[in-house]
Parts: structure tokens; C-alpha cells; sequence
């Protein structure tokens, strides 16, 4: 995470709250989990009026088809036929909801799986150093699946089995209000029971998510880093961090099994004392009630009709809070601010070759949990002019401020002091996708995708063709290269290009950049790491890429300083030195001893 004067920690206290607050924030932030509620909710009422006709025909029939000495099977048949068809209704009414909830989930997962996908993507990349990507991942998967294990199930059994209790209780009152206040009574203290527990399982699935979300970090580490690992012999040491990140999980499971394993007993008991409760109390009242066999019979029925979606819910209950939980985790990642943010009124830059101008720029990382607030800037007070077509190199001892300052110009953070103008306009008033289609930084490790060379270049540039790819390639004079390649573009580079070196990968990512054809040139170490040959090529390829346009390089290889037209010297998150390779040698300053450093180790 980034620490500046304008920014707030990320998220921080955005996903707490109870489980109705989480879901009201929720179908806030995807309306499609209530588009065509309110006709889904009739349907459910048709299937609930089903089950309730139930225990009123049987009231009906005990007392007009059923009297003593006065059996009428006529009056029984037409109550069971009317039964029969309201059941059906009541069924085709209960299976419209269910699809219509379910189609309406799927639509309204898939608005949150893309709106997850794109708001993690436009994170500050600080944001995503600090959260390890393992937890990222899981927002988007693990608690993306768990919302749709409830949508399945829960959701529909929260839908449904509400919409009964509601429509029972009012038959319930409507039938006798003395029988129905017992049975709320009775039922009350189930409610309290459910709350209680229902506290303790939103602290234990919070705990879950946590947990799952470090194991799954973890285990992205451990399978990333395999080759690191066997290297030093480090794999069954960190397999240990991952057994106890395994154990918690395990742990917290299974604390959480154990409450939930209260809520179904729970249930059972309250609804026997319940019936028990209608059947001794409507015995003593007697006929004179007015009370009949049937009434009495029918609202036992209709007293077990309100207590088993009661019991249904309960047994969702936990999963529920799973749901919720895992919601909120959510929500937490879509409330963290995306970095950095969007101007309101964006102006354009200039057409052609950019300038570039740091005033007074001071910058430092937000400290760590449990750390120092008081953290050391990474930039501090700096100021450069660079004009437009200029290829500047910036060197420094590790940690200095290089590559902060790369992260600065390209806007991936913006300074807490100062600013940073592009073509004479402020950064932060420009829009990123501006900034973006005119900067572009190749990193010191560039990422390739599973695939061929062509699919990694082709994204580079969305539309482009297959002479536009070769046109580039043969712009930064790589078609020997390339030639010598057994398939060519068609070479597979594998699992983050694992199947090339990762000096050839450095000459995608500047074939990559040609095919972009950006003004301003960004290149942090991209020519690290390479051999001999390798160099000689990026360094064509280098050299014609930088023509015409603005180019910083950022290098401790201080060779690539010294074809620059102008070196910045760094030293302790301070512009220290600023002038060409010979004048800063001449001055025999910082950038001397840096010089006399790296020739003495590559001498070595």
C-alpha cells in the first residue's frame, strides 16, 4: 500500500457490519439481485398459499365431512380436489420463483465476478504488493463459490420458507390470537438461541475466511517459488508454514461445524413444546371456545407449517454466514479505493513527444502494520525537467528512490507533495487511460502469458495485425532474432514464459513496447539478467525504440548510463547529481564512485 497526504489506508473498516447491512450494501452494488424481485416474490407466495391450504382443508374437512354421525364423503372429495389444485398452483408457483431467483443469482454473480475482476485490476499495484495476490485470488474465486453455494440453496430457502412463516402467522392469528400468541412465545426464546449463536458464527466464518484466504496465499507462494525453494533446500521448512496455515483453517472449520451443530436440535425442541402448548391449551378452552376438533387439528398442522421453515433455516443458517462473511470480504476489496483515482473533468495531453517535469515531489510508502508511522520518504523534495525526445538514465544504490520515481512519472501512485507534469499538465489531471495509451513502463521482470509469442505481443496493441507485429519487430531490428526461432511467432513460451530465457523475454517485452508506440518510454532494469548476445541485441533494439521519443532507463548496469544523453544520480531519496556520463565522471561525485563500483565488479 501507498502512503500519501491524499490517500486513506485501503481497506480498512469497510466490510464490517452486520449480516443485513452487508447484504443491503450489497444490492446496492449489484442491483441485479433485486431486479424482478417483486414478481419472483408473488410466485413465492402462490407456492407458500400452497402449503398452507393444507391444514385449513383438513380444518374443513374434519368439520363438515367428518361430523359424528354425519359422515359426508361428497364434501371430502371436493375439499381434497380443491386441495389438489390449489397444491398444483401452489407448486408451479414455488418452481417459477426457484428458477426465477436462480437465473436472477447467476446474472447477478456475473455482474459481481466482472466488477471484482476489473476493480481489482485497477487497484494501485502498491495495493497488490501489500495484499498478497493468493488473497486477491480468493476474493474472486473461493468467496465468489461460496456466494454461489448459497444462491443455490440458502437464498432460495430464505426466499421461500420467509414468505411461509409471514403467511402463516397471519392464518395463524386469523384462525384463534390466544393459540397463535402461545406459539410465539414458545418460539421466542428459539429466536434469541439462533441470534446468540448466530453472533458467534459470524466471528468463526470471518475467522474462516481469513484463514483460507492466508492458506491460499501461502500455497501460491510455495508453488511460485518451488525452484527458489529446492534451491536452498528450503521446501519442507515453508512446507510447515503451510501446515499450520492448514491446521488454523482446519481449526476454525471445525469450531464453526461445532456452533452450527446447535442450531437443528434447537429447532426440533421448541417446535414440540410448541404443538405441545396448542394441543394442552385448546383441550382446556373446550368447544366453548369455540374451538372445534377440526380447527384444533388444523392449527397443530399449521403450527408445524410455521416451525418447519423455521427449522429449514436454520440448518442454512451457517452457510448463510459463510455467505456473508465471504460477501463482506468482498465488499471490503470493492470499497478499497482504486489508485490512483480517475480526474472529474480529465484533460488531454499534447499530440507528439511529452516533457517531463517533477516539482518538488515527496513521496513515502505507508508503513506496515504494527511499524512506525514516521516511515523514511522514498522521494524527497525532488525536482527534474526533462524535455521531450530526451533518453535519460537514473542510477543509484538500492533503495535510493529509482524505480519509486518510475512509479511516480507513470502515475501507478501519485507524490503526497509536489506534482508530476506530463506535456505540461498535471498527472493527476489527466485520465489513466490517457496516460496509459501514451506512457508505458517495461518492468525488470516482464510478465508473459501462457501461449505463443504472437498472443504476448498482440495484446500490446488491441487491433493490430500480423504485419503490424512484424512491422515492429523489424523497427527494433529483432527479425534475426526471431528467425532463428524454431516456430517463429508461433514459438510457445509456456507457463509465464518459462520455456524461453528470461532474456528473450526482455525482447518481447521491447517488442511488446514498440508494437504499443508509446511517447514516453519507461524502462525499470529491462536489461538486467541477460548474455552477452542478448545485451547486443537489446541494445539495438534499445536504441531504435528510444528514437523519437521521451526515455528514462533505470539501471544498476551503469553501461546503459553511459549511451545516455543524461544521467540523474539518486542517493538517499535525493536527486544528489544531474549531467552528462563524462561531466558527472569529470566531477568525480556520487556517480564516479557508483562507476568506479560496477567496473570493478564486472572486472571481478
Amino acid at each position: 500500500m501507498i502512503w500519501t497526504a491524499t490517500n486513506e489506508p485501503t481497506g480498512t473498516g469497510h466490510g464490517s457490519g452486520g449480516a443485513v447491512a452487508t447484504i443491503g450494501r450489497g444490492v446496492k452494488i449489484v442491483p441485479e439481485l433485486r431486479e424482478g424481485l417483486g414478481l419472483t416474490l408473488f410466485f413465492a407466495s402462490l407456492g407458500a398459499a400452497g402449503r398452507v391450504s393444507v391444514p385449513i382443508l383438513i380444518h374443513q374437512a374434519i368439520d363438515r365431512g367428518l361430523r359424528r354421525n354425519d359422515v359426508r364423503p361428497n364434501t371430502v372429495v371436493v375439499l381434497g380436489a380443491i386441495g389438489m389444485l390449489i397444491v398444483l398452483v401452489g407448486a408451479v408457483g414455488q418452481r417459477t420463483a426457484v428458477a426465477r431467483l436462480g437465473y436472477r443469482s447467476e446474472d447477478a454473480l456475473y455482474a459481481l465476478r466482472v466488477k471484482l475482476f476489473d476493480h481489482i485490476h485497477r487497484l494501485s499495484l502498491a495495493d497488490h504488493v501489500d495484499e498478497r495476490r493468493g488473497a486477491l485470488v480468493s476474493r474472486v474465486t473461493s468467496d465468489i463459490e461460496t456466494l454461489t453455494m448459497f444462491f443455490s440453496w440458502g437464498a432460495i430457502a430464505w426466499l421461500l420458507d420467509g414468505v411461509v412463516i409471514i403467511l402463516v402467522a397471519a392464518v395463524m392469528l386469523s384462525y384463534d390470537w390466544m393459540l397463535a400468541l402461545i406459539v410465539f412465545v414458545v418460539v421466542a426464546p428459539l429466536i434469541v438461541v439462533l441470534k446468540r449463536v448466530q453472533n458467534h458464527l459470524v466471528r468463526t466464518y470471518d475467522s474462516v475466511r481469513s484463514d483460507t484466504a492466508s492458506l491460499y496465499g501461502q500455497v501460491g507462494e510455495m508453488v511460485t517459488a518451488a525452484e527458489m525453494l529446492r534451491a536452498y533446500g528450503a521446501t519442507d521448512e515453508l512446507a510447515g508454514r503451510v501446515k499450520q496455515s492448514a491446521r488454523r483453517r482446519t481449526k476454525s472449520q471445525v469450531r464453526a461445524g461445532t456452533i452450527g451443530a446447535l442450531l437443528f436440535p434447537s429447532g426440533e425442541l421448541f417446535g414440540a413444546l410448541a404443538v405441545s402448548a396448542v394441543v394442552l391449551v385448546g383441550v382446556w378452552r373446550g368447544p366453548g371456545s369455540g374451538l372445534t376438533a377440526g380447527s384444533i387439528v388444523g392449527f397443530v398442522f399449521l403450527t408445524y407449517r410455521f416451525l418447519e421453515p423455521i427449522a429449514e433455516l436454520t440448518e442454512v443458517l451457517d452457510q448463510t454466514q459463510t455467505a456473508v462473511a465471504g460477501f463482506r470480504r468482498i465488499l471490503g476489496v470493492l470499497d478499497t479505493p482504486i489508485g490512483p483515482p480517475e480526474p472529474d473533468s480529465p484533460a488531454a495531453l499534447p499530440i507528439g513527444p511529452l516533457p517531463i517535469d517533477l516539482r518538488n515531489v515527496t513521496y513515502a510508502y505507508r508503513p506496515r502494520p504494527g511499524a512506525d508511522d514516521s516511515s523514511d520518504p522514498a522521494l524527497r523534495d525532488v525536482s527534474l525537467t526533462i524535455p521531450s525526445g530526451q533518453r535519460v538514465a537514473i542510477v543509484g544504490a538500492t533503495g535510493s528512490g529509482k524505480s519509486t520515481m518510475a512509479l511516480l512519472i507513470a502515475r501507478f501512485a501519485d507524490p503526497a507533495t509536489g506534482a508530476v507534469l506530463l506535456g505540461g499538465i498535471d498527472a493527476r489531471q489527466v485520465a489513466n487511460a490517457d496516460i496509459r495509451s501514451r506512457l508505458l513502463l517495461v518492468p525488470q521482470a516482464p510478465f508473459l502469458f501462457d501461449g505463443t509469442i504472437l498472443s504476448n505481443l498482440e495484446f500490446a496493441r488491441p487491433g493490430s495485425s500480423y504485419a503490424d507485429v512484424e512491422q515492429a519487430i523489424d523497427d527494433v531490428g529483432l527479425t534475426d532474432w526471431l528467425d532463428a526461432l524454431p516456430d517463429g511467432l508461433s514459438t510457445q513460451v509456456g507457463e509465464r514464459g518459462e520455456q524461453i530465457s528470461a532474456g528473450e523475454r526482455q525482447l518481447v517485452a521491447l517488442i511488446r513496447a514498440a508494437l504499443a508506440a508509446p511517447d514516453i518510454l519507461i524502462l525499470d532494469e529491462a536489461t538486467s539478467a541477460v548474455d552477452p548476445l542478448t545485451e547486443v541485441r537489446s541494445a539495438r533494439a534499445l536504441e531504435r525504440l528510444s528514437a523519437g521519443r521521451t526515455t528514462i532507463a533505470i539501471a544498476h548496469r551503469l553501461s546503459t548510463a553511459a549511451r545516455a544523453e543524461r544521467v540523474i544520480v539518486m542517493d538517499q531519496a535525493r536527486l544528489v547529481e544531474d549531467g552528462t556520463h563524462e561531466d558527472l565522471l569529470a566531477a568525480n561525485g556520487r556517480y564516479a564512485e557508483l562507476y568506479d563500483a560496477w567496473l570493478n565488479a564486472t572486472a571481478t
